[in-house]
């Protein structure tokens, strides 16, 4: 039985939402698994080998070289692909911004990928309870794209975006409330779901549910402002909709 989309399911237990909107990296995928790794490999890419430069680029980043690890408050975190790019050219005086850009959203399409938890079955599950469901990332749309294709997982969303799809970025609310408009949805009936403050600040402003999950750098302190509740990870989800 479908619900309508204002309401829960008729006939049946009131869910808490229609739909969801995931953030992508540290959420749907493992923060530190996938990017701690991808961004040694960028940082020995574009310095080219120079350790001077290696190392003033990872103080720009906030990383960590040593065990490589961003500091948690590094702002690529959640940050846009643009303002990664621009905060990395800030230790190569000359290197053009749109050339790293290109290059970061080049190799992070095939950043190696860690599910925060088996993601078929799992969005398989929320679909069959008729929760809509999309993504947004303050990574590229193209990046966004091609993890969820690599995941296998794409084909679940009827909404992807990233902060360069015209609606905007994190912590801005209207990229927020375009899925609620693709979807029909009234955004009191959407939950926002992330791992950083950014995704729950945008949730908040687009008057959506906020859900934090612990699979980022952020911990339960960081996001417990924002949310309504604080998740180790998105599998708890599934109860959490029905509870």
């Amino acid at each position: 039985m479908r619900r309508g989309n204002a309401g829960g399911w008729k006939g049946a237990k009131m869910m808490k939402v229609d739909g969801i909107l995931f953030d992508k990296d540290g959420t749907l995928f493992d923060f530190r698994a996938t990017w701690d790794v991808w961004v040694a490999d960028v940082i020995g890419s574009l310095s080219g080998g120079d350790p001077v430069l290696a190392a003033a680029m990872a103080r720009a980043a906030r990383y960590d070289l040593e065990a490589q690890r961003f500091d948690a408050d590094s702002p690529i975190i959640a940050g846009t692909n643009r303002e990664a790019a621009e905060l990395l050219c800030s230790a190569m005086p000359g290197r053009d911004v749109d050339e790293v850009a290109h290059h970061l959203m080049i190799s992070a399409a095939s950043a190696p990928l860690a599910p925060a938890v088996p993601l078929a079955p799992f969005l398989t599950g929320l679909a069959e309870r008729g929760v809509r469901l999309g993504v947004m990332t303050n990574d590229t749309e193209y990046g966004a794209h091609a993890h969820l294709e690599s995941a296998g997982v794409a084909a679940h969303f009827e909404f992807i975006a990233g902060f360069d799809s015209g609606h905007g970025a994190k912590p801005e609310p209207g990229p927020l409330l375009a899925f609620a408009a693709a979807t029909g949805l009234l955004p009191g009936r959407v939950a926002m779901v992330g791992d950083s403050a950014h995704d729950l600040i945008a949730g908040r402003a687009a008057g959506m549910q906020t859900v934090g999950v612990l699979t980022g750098p952020a911990g339960r302190e960081d996001l417990a402002p924002w949310a309504d509740t604080v998740l180790p990870d998105i599998g708890h989800l599934s109860d959490w909709v029905g509870s």
